[in-house]
């Protein structure tokens, strides 16, 4: 079985890659200062986000290995694994912010972590930054770093803490640029989706497997659930789960037109387990039940 080094504190980390430990919660990591090492998978068990400053292809997910260009984020959400195997060495280049969920209890941040859903992206589907926008980002990692080296007092914890978020901030700001400039990796998902949900109402899954959801719909077009459902709100102003459940309405529509089948027929042709479920979500949409949408017909 493949062994993964994990990482439980940020001390540990730190110590890996010969950093000194500034704060027991949170740091600055600059990479080039570990000793070369062997491809290994390894586990985090606080949030990290790397900035890759050289090519590199030490990053994996799954069985593919992505070589990261200069400045680009990764980001990773604490218990997540990452990294190749190999027997090749390669010495470490950029840096990591690390950070502890212990860190931003109480705060703000913590409030509004769920909202910075790219922690849930998959590794290929990274932040890959402007000039511009690599010079914010090593501005806000100085910032943290600057705190970090200045002797603790009263306000060393909401300051770190406020340029972090500033940081996230920014990085949601750098996705929304990036689901618009890099069309051309995205295009075409919206058109899948939809022939997705146009093959999967024709066949017999829904019997078999249920209403689609956003992770299946994901899962099939290869991307994460999360990264899918904000690029599909980018694209449609409409979550995925909306979109889902709008085709769902438009098919369960045409289908009230056959009066030889009956309701229930037509919620479980769709894949609901219960045809007061149907009912209720088809009031929710349409504004009447599918009776009495049936019998507006005539």
């Amino acid at each position: 079985m493949e062994e993964i080094l994990k990482f439980d504190t940020v001390a540990q980390y730190n110590a890996f890659n010969k950093n000194e430990t500034l704060h027991p919660l949170v740091s600055v990591v600059d990479l080039s200062k570990a000793a070369p090492r062997q491809l290994r998978r390894m586990c985090y068990g606080f949030y990290t986000v790397f900035l890759k400053e050289i090519k590199c292809g030490d990053l994996r997910y799954g069985c593919s290995t992505y070589d990261y260009e200069e400045g680009t984020l990764v980001f990773l959400a604490p218990g997540q694994a990452i990294g190749s195997t190999g027997e090749e060495y390669y010495q470490p280049q950029g840096q990591a912010l690390v950070f502890h969920a212990d860190l931003i209890h109480g705060t703000s941040l913590a409030r509004h972590m769920s909202d910075y859903t790219f922690f849930s992206y998959a590794v290929n589907e990274a932040l890959h930054l402007s000039d511009r926008e690599r010079q914010i980002t090593q501005d806000c990692f100085s910032k943290i770093k600057f705190e970090l080296e200045h002797a603790v007092d009263k306000h060393s914890k909401r300051l770190i803490v406020t340029n972090i978020e500033l940081f996230l901030n920014y990085c949601v700001r750098f996705y929304d640029r990036q689901f618009i400039t890099r069309d051309h990796v995205h295009k075409g998902v919206l058109e899948r989706f939809e022939a997705l949900l146009d093959n999967f109402f024709l066949s017999e899954k829904p019997q078999t497997d249920g209403l689609p959801s956003v992770a299946y719909c994901a899962s099939e077009l290869n991307l994460s659930a999360n990264y899918f459902g904000d690029l599909i709100k980018k694209e449609t102003g409409k979550s995925a789960h909306e979109f889902i459940q709008l085709k769902l309405i438009t098919v369960a529509k045409e289908r009230m037109f056959d009066a030889s089948k009956s309701v229930s027929e037509v919620a479980y042709a769709l894949g609901f387990k219960y045809p007061q479920h149907f009912t209720r979500v088809f009031k929710q949409y349409v504004g009447m039940t599918p009776l009495e949408y049936r019998s507006s017909l005539n």
